[in-house]
């Protein structure tokens, strides 16, 4: 990290959960930083502050205590920051209480939101961003941030790209958290529009079961979920004709229960898993030996090439050791990073679709046991 980035303080709110803890740690560990960690647990972000200080000599850590959903422009100011992260969580609902704080204290804001209506919306606050002067950003997380990188990098190998194929699956290893639960319990048997087959069509959440192959991380069952690619893909791609998105537990037995589950819902016989989240994550986190620490995510793109044969280009990326919950966050960092440089010069609110290179995003992975590779293959005409 350089002196740039030193003298431009970044404060992390959610700095201690999940995702958050990977984010502070990728700024910490490139060099000196000004980071204000924030939360809503005082001995937690004391702890965390002391850990950091040991990571980056030189390192300013402050911390401060704040409620995203409460947390208003006047106290952004009084700490001085001129990024605002929201690792917190959840996006639902609309609410961009604290990206409205952060442009009225003339802060830029990134978030790792990965639903739908939200990280759409956040254009809602294009106007009021320019008129501050800042870069407002949702979705810098796998999905949008790194599965559109991935597009962006390859998309010129296609005269016509037909189909984007995007998969998720995390090791059982990991612990999601409560409110990562909750959003994947609550779209479970839920209705989803997707572009399929040049046509949009319903689906349904954790539904269209079938195998994916995330290579050393072996083969996963995987179903439907709602993300924003669903949304914004179709809309920059001419020639797109489907753009499916999938997700998947390593363990089959709660993968095909979640399956199964879903059918209960679609029928109306359940309104909602949601409910059973505190349940079933601490089931999960007294059977997290089941799995393993690898996780992996595919990209894969088919249409016709430039020299008018088809070809399938498939993007995988494997995380053992652990690691992989830096992934969503390596797109925010590598954002950070070129804000505070100023490598990234545009302004307003948009969402993390094609905005950040993915050679800046795969950067923040070096260190970690986290893999990229690529396969392509003609396809029959």
């Amino acid at each position: 990290m350089n002196s740039q980035t030193r003298d431009f303080p970044i404060l992390v709110l959610g700095s201690t959960g999940a995702f958050g803890a990977r984010i502070v740690t990728l700024l910490a560990r490139g060099g000196p930083v000004d980071l204000v960690l924030a939360g809503r647990t005082r001995q937690a972000l004391d702890n965390q502050a002391r850990s950091l200080a040991d990571l980056a000599a030189g390192s300013r850590v402050r911390t401060a205590v704040l409620d995203a959903n409460t947390v208003e422009a006047d106290a952004l100011s009084r700490l001085g920051v001129a990024l605002v992260i929201n690792a917190s969580g959840p996006y639902q609902g609309g609410h961009y209480g604290l990206a409205r704080a952060a442009i009225g204290a003339s802060c830029h804001y990134i978030d790792l939101a990965d639903g739908r209506a939200f990280v759409a919306g956040i254009r809602a606050l294009d106007e009021s961003a320019r008129g501050a002067g800042v870069l407002v950003v949702s979705g810098a997380s796998s999905v949008p941030g790194i599965s559109s990188a991935v597009v962006y990098q390859h998309r010129e190998a296609f005269a016509g790209l037909r189909s984007i194929d995007i998969a998720i699956s995390p090791g059982n290893a990991f612990d999601p958290g409560i409110a990562t639960v909750r959003s994947v319990l609550g779209g479970v048997g839920q209705p989803i529009r997707m572009f399929q087959d040049g046509d949009w069509r319903t689906v349904y959440g954790w539904q269209g079961l079938r195998r994916g192959d995330f290579g050393s991380a072996g083969r996963r069952w995987l179903g439907y979920v709602d993300v924003p690619d669903l949304e914004l893909m179709p809309a920059h791609g001419v020639s797109l004709e489907t753009v499916r998105f999938q997700a998947g537990l390593e363990v089959s037995l709660f993968h095909l229960g979640l399956w199964g589950a879903s059918w209960l819902v679609r029928c109306g016989l359940v309104r909602s898993l949601e409910p059973l989240a505190p349940g079933l994550l601490a089931l999960k986190r007294k059977l997290h030996r089941l799995g393993s620490d690898r996780g992996g995510m595919s990209v894969t793109m088919r249409g016709l090439g430039r020299d008018a044969t088809q070809r399938e280009i498939t993007w995988l990326l494997v995380a053992h050791s652990g690691h992989g919950p830096y992934v969503p966050a390596l797109t925010a960092v590598a954002l950070a990073k070129r804000l505070a440089s100023g490598a990234e010069k545009r302004r307003g609110a948009l969402p993390c679709h094609g905005l950040v290179p993915l050679a800046d995003i795969l950067a923040e992975a070096n260190g970690l046991d986290i893999h990229c590779s690529i396969t392509e293959k003609p396809l029959p005409s």
